[in-house]
């Protein structure tokens, strides 16, 4: 079974693990590169989707939230065309799972705990770990746990 998480929006990743929690993928928002990784995945096993729930933020400017939610729609489509079945997952749901609130810094936290070996850099030059890349791998781990 292949499990993927995916933290939507520009500062989002997806992850994907298989059934013994070991990461086939990880990369931070780029819509070419999820699709080249769905693609090479063995998609022959089952597959399923935690897919974060989200909605426009307050304070958001028009532009921004259209374009967030062009790319959230890119993602489902593209979950979609691969027939990856996916769950909407709101934030307080699986993040509840594993006793996270809000504080980014925590989900950074729990996933080095288990997932020691993953690189959470958005790139080689980076110098501190990359939430939304915890978060995806977390959505993926909740999704082998619960979905």
């Amino acid at each position: 079974m292949i499990y993927i998480g995916i933290d939507p929006g520009k500062s989002g990743a997806m992850a994907v693990i298989d059934g013994e929690g070991n990461i086939i993928a990880l990369t931070p928002f780029d819509m070419e590169e999820y699709r080249r990784i769905l693609t090479n995945l063995p998609l022959g096993e089952n597959a399923i989707c935690c897919l974060e729930k989200v909605g426009a933020m307050p304070k958001q400017g028009v532009s921004s939230t259209f374009s967030f939610g062009e790319n959230y729609g890119f993602i489902q489509g593209m979950l979609f065309a691969f027939y990856i079945p996916y769950q909407l997952v709101t934030p307080r749901k699986w993040k509840s799972a594993f006793s996270l609130n809000a504080e980014k810094a925590d989900s950074i936290r729990v996933c080095k705990q288990l997932f020691p070996s993953a690189n959470l850099k958005r790139t080689e030059r980076c110098k501190t770990d990359h939430d939304g890349m915890a978060e995806a791998l977390l959505m993926a781990e909740y999704a082998k746990r619960y979905l």
